[in-house]
């Protein structure tokens, strides 16, 4: 039987491309957007197979089982077979609610927005939290 590997959690998140760089999955580890078990982790938090992990970027919380931890980072092909994505579907309708462009119409040859204007439409299409 193999043993049980460990690896960190910001290692680990890099290494399967949740995140671009290892320092902003440490950064996003101390601010508490990651979590294991629903528990906030430590960037030194060793997690092992298994495990599920909730990662929040507003407006989506996305939800991970980790298959084999991996320390390397691996091409965007392997990552299934480290890392299973078990994100709700109404999570990801999130998603698409918040990057679909808004209704605003704008008549043909009204010019461009004067400022009052411009901070209407951006009022108006701006996600709300």
């Amino acid at each position: 039987m193999a043993e049980d590997k460990t690896v960190r959690i910001d290692k680990f998140l890099w290494a399967v491309r949740i995140y671009k760089t290892r320092s902003i999955a440490t950064g996003e580890c101390k601010k508490g957007k990651v979590l294991i078990n629903d528990l906030p982790v430590k960037p030194s938090r060793l997690i092992s197979r298994m495990e599920s992990i909730t990662v929040r970027k507003p407006p989506v919380s996305y939800l991970y089982k980790v298959l084999e931890p991996v320390e390397k980072r691996v091409s965007a092909k392997l990552v299934p077979v480290y890392l299973e994505d078990i994100t709700p579907e109404s999570e990801k309708e999130k998603l698409e609610i918040s990057n679909a462009p808004g209704t605003y119409y704008r008549h043909k040859g009204a010019g461009r927005p004067t400022k009052k204007e411009r901070r209407l439409i951006d009022r108006f299409t701006r996600y709300k939290n």
